[in-house]
């Protein structure tokens, strides 16, 4: 039976996809490099070192790790100030949760400056939740199961009893292996390439009624 909901971030509670994105062009621009819009996509939901390592990898861009993502971040903090919303049905859905007395968790591949930036954008906070989990806190980045793992750990509640919610193909991998049931958010990729996925919405506010009654 359902106790939990564990929400991805970008691309579910809000879409921060384009500005982080705009942030690593600008960061490798910066570094004297061209890179494309279109070649951060294959990391989508792994974390900022993938997501921005993976395209200096391509390109055999010299990277370093924590100082280019430090400055990523301030590039990014200052692209989203004011630009950032909640996706349709967020709190809504949240709502329901509560009223139906599940807990409920971030779990994010990002870094936590990163989670704080864009809760507090979209008028929610760490508070707002009974757990969260970033990618600091993990070895294994998505498609590895563990940040799912150590959320549900955290709320004291099986992998099988929780329902995860997800964007990226990465992220749905991850869940099921965690052995979570998953609600796929169509933002970020097609139903066809999520269609590992237990249920399917265009966002929150179409999530099907069976996603919250098992």
């Amino acid at each position: 039976m359902i106790k939990a909901v564990l929400f991805d971030m970008d691309g579910v509670l809000l879409d921060s996809e384009r500005f982080i994105t705009l942030a690593g062009v600008e960061l490798f621009r910066e570094k004297g490099f061209t890179v494309k819009f279109e070649d951060f996509k294959e990391f989508t939901g792994m974390g900022e070192d993938r997501f921005l390592g993976g395209v200096a990898e391509k390109y055999d861009i010299p990277f370093d790790v924590e100082k280019d993502k430090s400055r990523a971040y301030s590039i990014y903090n200052e692209l989203v100030r004011g630009q950032l919303n909640p996706l349709p049905g967020v709190k809504d859905f949240i709502q329901k949760c509560r009223d139906k007395s599940l807990q409920i968790a971030v779990a994010t591949s990002a870094d936590n400056i990163k989670m704080k930036i864009n809760l507090g954008e979209i008028g929610l906070s760490e508070n707002d939740f009974d757990a969260t989990i970033d990618g600091l806190e993990v070895v294994h980045k998505k498609p590895d199961p563990e940040i799912f793992l150590k959320a549900a750990a955290k709320l004291k509640i099986p992998p099988e009893s929780c329902l995860v919610v997800e964007d990226a193909v990465s992220g749905i991998e991850a869940a099921k292996k965690a052995g979570c049931r998953c609600l796929a958010i169509k933002t970020s990729f097609d139903e066809n390439e999520l269609y590992a996925a237990d249920w399917f919405a265009k966002d929150l506010s179409t999530a099907p009624k069976e996603c919250l009654n098992w």
